[in-house]
Formats: structure tokens, C-alpha cells, sequence
């Protein structure tokens, strides 16, 4: 079945500990409906490992005032703290200044604020905008409202059957109207991880830059922007083991210095008059308001402690689990897989026959097992196969192959309640 070409080659590094990993995860301890919990709903959040939970009540007890507006020492060590987070994402991410690291609310306030600040300023009427059918409706309703208030035009690379772009297409899309690449790094709704390297490099031979959006990449492999040479890459730190509400945004300096503020605000200024108002330099002109300090500190634990396991490590992990996973469920009658493409992240989607998703992910959640049954923010995807929605299962370091287990033997139970 081509599911099976799923495999592919994991970077080499020394295997993980999981129980001892695990055992940081105070939640992974919870029972659901007298069951221990197996949870395989990290693409749309993971867990927070203890250490990280510490962090957080550490500032919030011994550290919290608000940063850049005073001379008191709990100010001086919470500005300390917070940039100092900022220079952590700015290691993890490989960017060549911390000043390219921008705190956001999220990946889906990170791309409105390239609409914004990049878009409404450079995008007008007749030009076009390249996205792609797998992406995350995050990636797409900003881009729409800009096509519409500009009069630009939505161009849509398409994908075949094993939930592939077809580069061929994409490339055959670009034109002297083409003003901007919108594109993810790994589907969310496939786990399909494409080849943004090859992509970008294309667009910038026309003089085209490329936002990427990485929220289901950063938490699976190593990312290195000036690698990619992406010109934006977002992502969010509740599915990197951090807190809800912070994301990042990076930007190529000479882009974000272009670029107008999103939002108006204290700390954005250098100074206001009612005639005038001059902006701060960044990344501090796009961080208007008092920002969410505890979140970036606590993302900035985060990846210190995934640092300390290995992305290698994990990536490996993760991938044996999805192979695992795959091979398995791909036995079972009466199921199949959506999205086989041959290079994939953690996520394994699937439809049972007979058996609504939503019936699934309810009769799974019986056994405690927590999986994602819907369009997954991703309806284009859906379309594309005909389907309302589908089951996914998607996997992160910490989980095992007795969970994988737990998940098949789930899903036979669910075929013996419909047969």
C-alpha cells in the first residue's frame, strides 16, 4: 500500500530515554475515563513539561514587573529575562540577529503581521499572491482580505493524491504580477513537509520573498532560517512544549525595517507628538503594548530544555513512531490514510469506512485516547479528497509505541462497534 512510503532516512542520534522524558510531563500521568491517557492531539497543542511549568512560576513569583519602563530592579531583571528569551529564539532558530525575532501572540498573529506591515504597503491591484491547497486557513483568510482591499489576485499551487505540491505547478505560477509566496512548512492536516528550500530559492530568482509557516515544522526538526533563506518564518510555543498565547515571528532585518507597524502603541515609538510619531527600531516597532512577558520567557525555557534532548534526537524519535503507526494502521481493512506523501512529519490522518470522524475521535476518547477529528483548519485539504473531515493522530517525543498500540487497537474496537 503506498502509505508505506511514508519512510523515510531520520538524521542519526543516540535514542531518547522517553520514560524519563515522560516522567517531566506532569499531565501524561492523568487517567481519562479510568484509562491512562495516550495523548496524539500534539499538532494542534502539546504538553509542558515541568521544568518549563517551574520557569513560569519563578518569573511570576520573583521576577514580574513590566519591561522597558523603569529603573526599579524588578524591571531591570524582567527586561533582562524577556530579551534574553528573545536571543534563546534567535539561537534555536539559527537567525543572524536577535533584532530579526519578533514576540507575537501566535503563528496566526505573525502572519497578519507580515499582511500588514509587508502586504498593504507593497501589495496592490493586478499583483498576485502564491499559496498553496494544504494550507492552514491562518495562512490564507489574511491573504484573501488583503486581494480584496488591494485588488490582488490568489494563486493556488495544487497537490496530488499522496498530498504532495506539485512543483511543477508552482512553479509554472509565477509571472512579473507575482509579489509574494505564502507557504507551510509541514501540513497539519497531512503531515506532507515540503520542499520550501527548493521553493524559496525559485521565488527569489524573480525577486519574490517567501513567508513560511512553521508551526507544525519547529517542534519536529531543526530549523535553520538563513539556511532556508526564507525571508518570514512563523510559528507558535504551545506546540513546542511552551506556553499558549507567544509565537515568533522572524524577519529579515532590511524586510522588517520596510515594513510599516502592525499595531500602534507604547514601546513601538521613539517619540509622540500630535503632529508626528516616530517609530522604534525593531524588533521593538512590532511589539506595541506590554507584551506577553511570562509567555516569552516560558518559550524561551522551552527550547532549552528541547536543546538539551536534541532535535536530532527527537526528529528520529518521532519518525519511528510514524513508521510504526503507518504500518500498522495501513493493515487494517477498511481504513485508509490521507496524505502518503514519501517525506512527512508525525502526523498520521486517516478515514474509517462507515464511521464518521467526530464517532472516532468519541469512541477513542472512551479508552483515553485523545486524537483530532475534524477539517483541521484546512477545508481546501478536504476538498481536495472529497472528504468532511478525517481522524488524526499526531505524535511528539514523548510518546511510545505502546501508545501506537493503544491508538490500533483503539481503532479496531471503533470498527467493531459499526460493523
Amino acid at each position: 500500500m503506498n502509505a508505506l512510503q511514508v519512510v523515510r532516512e531520520a538524521p542519526v542520534a543516540p535514542g531518547l530515554d522517553v520514560e524519563r522524558i515522560r516522567a517531566d510531563f506532569p499531565i501524561l500521568k492523568l487517567q481519562v475515563n479510568g484509562k491512562p491517557l495516550v495523548y496524539l492531539d500534539n499538532a494542534a497543542s502539546s504538553q509542558m513539561p515541568q521544568q518549563v511549568i517551574d520557569r513560569l512560576v519563578r518569573y511570576q513569583t520573583t521576577q514580574h514587573a513590566n519591561i522597558n519602563r523603569a529603573v526599579h530592579s524588578l524591571s531591570e531583571i524582567a527586561t533582562n529575562e524577556y530579551e534574553q528569551a528573545r536571543r534563546k529564539l534567535q539561537n534555536f532558530i539559527h537567525a543572524r540577529e536577535e533584532r530579526e525575532v519578533i514576540f507575537t501572540s501566535g503563528t496566526t498573529d505573525a502572519i497578519n503581521l507580515v499582511m500588514h506591515g509587508y502586504g498593504r504597503k507593497f501589495i496592490g491591484l493586478g499583483d498576485e499572491i502564491i499559496l498553496t491547497t494544504m494550507e492552514h486557513h491562518s495562512n490564507i483568510v489574511p491573504w484573501q482580505m488583503l486581494a480584496e482591499e488591494k485588488g490582488a489576485t490568489i494563486r493556488v499551487v495544487p497537490i496530488n493524491d499522496a498530498g504532495e505540491l506539485v512543483i511543477d505547478d508552482y512553479e509554472k505560477l509565477f509571472n512579473k504580477r507575482t509579489m509574494f509566496v505564502a507557504v507551510m512548512h509541514v501540513s497539519n492536516a497531512l503531515g506532507t513537509i515540503n520542499p520550501i528550500k527548493q521553493m524559496i530559492a525559485f521565488a527569489h530568482a524573480r525577486g519574490v520573498p517567501v513567508l513560511v509557516d512553521g508551526a507544525q515544522a519547529v517542534p519536529h526538526m531543526q530549523i535553520d532560517v538563513q539556511d532556508l533563506d526564507c525571508d518570514f518564518y512563523a510559528f507558535s510555543g504551545h506546540k513546542l512544549c511552551g506556553p499558549t498565547g507567544i509565537g515568533i515571528l522572524y524577519g529579515k532585518a532590511a524586510l522588517l525595517e520596510r515594513m510599516q507597524p502592525f499595531k500602534g502603541g507604547g514601546d513601538m515609538i521613539l517619540s509622540v507628538t500630535f503632529e508626528k510619531t516616530t517609530y522604534n527600531t525593531i524588533p521593538h516597532k512590532f511589539e506595541a503594548g506590554t507584551p506577553p512577558i511570562a509567555a516569552a520567557i516560558g518559550l524561551g525555557a522551552a527550547v532549552d530544555y528541547l536543546s538539551a534532548i536534541g532535535m536530532g534526537a527527537i526528529e528520529e524519535h518521532e519518525l519511528g513512531l510514524l513508521n510504526d503507526a503507518t504500518e500498522k494502521v495501513s493493515r487494517m481493512p477498511g481504513l485508509r490514510i490521507i496524505g502518503t506523501a514519501k517525506d512527512k512529519a508525525p502526523v498520521l490522518s486517516f478515514i474509517v469506512d462507515g464511521v464518521h470522524p467526530h464517532d472516532i475521535g468519541t469512541l477513542l476518547n472512551q479508552e483515553g485516547i485523545a486524537v483530532r477529528t475534524g477539517h483541521h483548519c484546512a477545508q481546501p485539504v478536504m476538498q481536495r479528497y472529497k472528504l468532511p473531515a478525517t481522524s488524526r493522530a499526531s505524535f511528539s517525543f514523548y510518546n511510545t509505541t505502546a501508545e501506537v498500540d493503544a491508538l490500533v487497537a483503539g481503532i479496531r474496537s471503533v470498527q467493531k462497534v459499526f460493523a
